[in-house]
């Protein structure tokens, strides 16, 4: 029985990827009949995958009984499956350059709802040095590439860390003195620095990147031990060299600054 469940659900999904790939090469007839004859399906399994794909947004129907198209869900989607796909080929000779510049390794981090990935690494030859971190995620509120990234956002997505359900729900201690240090990063211009949030002894710095919407794409971060992060190297040779970048590799997603 479960086995039966199992192929049925990997049924339906197939199902369903192959409904997106024919309306996605905008066909004259995207009627229910012409959709359930095409994907090989009957009327009414057809019309409950339909009715389920427009309900998440990624179709949409013109009128009831009228042909699907797909939804702004699905454009979204592309857009940002396209712009992960090139995160790491655009953005990896600048950390890279960055990494050889300073000796510390540098990141190209991500936000992914609460949490921060970790992308892509250039290392550096530093006998001390923190562990990889490529592939892992953190809570954005433990260290500077997410407090940078969530700072950029706007303000009215800010104000839900005040509220103690969501506070909850991601364990914030203090969400006054949070929402407090995003609004300062958000008004010296997108920078973040941080301490401890990634262990003991480990110190970061993170400067947003930017697309040609002017939306935050991720951020460009170096980290390593806190006795080589002093704060005048910091403020002098590290922030500037993260802005300037940061600068680049938003260039490269078509980013012009106002």
């Amino acid at each position: 029985m479960a086995l039966e469940k199992s192929a049925y659900t990997v049924l339906t999904v197939h199902k369903a990827f192959e409904v997106l790939e024919f309306l996605s090469g905008n066909p004259i007839d995207s009627s229910l009949q012409t959709i359930a004859s095409k994907v090989e399906m009957t009327r009414n399994k057809a019309f409950r995958l339909l009715a389920t794909l427009c309900e998440s947004g990624l179709l949409e129907q013109e009128k009831p009984g009228g042909s699907y198209r797909l939804g702004m869900s699905a454009f979204s989607l592309a857009q940002k499956l396209i712009r992960n796909s090139n995160v790491i080929s655009l953005a990896h000779p600048v950390i890279e350059q960055l990494a050889k510049k300073h000796g510390e390794a540098v990141y190209m981090t991500v936000i992914k709802g609460d949490d921060v990935l970790f992308l892509d690494m250039a290392d550096c030859d530093q006998q001390i040095k923190a562990v990889s971190l490529i592939g892992k995620t953190f809570p954005f509120f433990t260290n500077a590439a997410g407090k940078v990234m969530k700072a950029l956002e706007s303000k009215e997505s800010l104000e839900w860390i005040v509220n103690k359900k969501r506070n909850k729900s991601i364990n914030i201690s203090d969400p006054e003195h949070l929402v407090s240090e995003l609004f300062e990063i958000r008004s010296n211009g997108g920078i973040a620095v941080d301490s401890g949030g990634l262990g003991e002894g480990v110190s970061s710095v993170a400067v947003a990147v930017k697309d040609y919407a002017g939306h935050v794409i991720g951020a460009i971060t170096m980290l390593g031990p806190s006795f080589r992060f002093l704060k005048k190297r910091i403020e002098k040779e590290i922030i500037p060299s993260l802005i300037e970048g940061a600068a680049i590799a938003s260039e490269k997603f078509g980013y012009m600054p106002a």
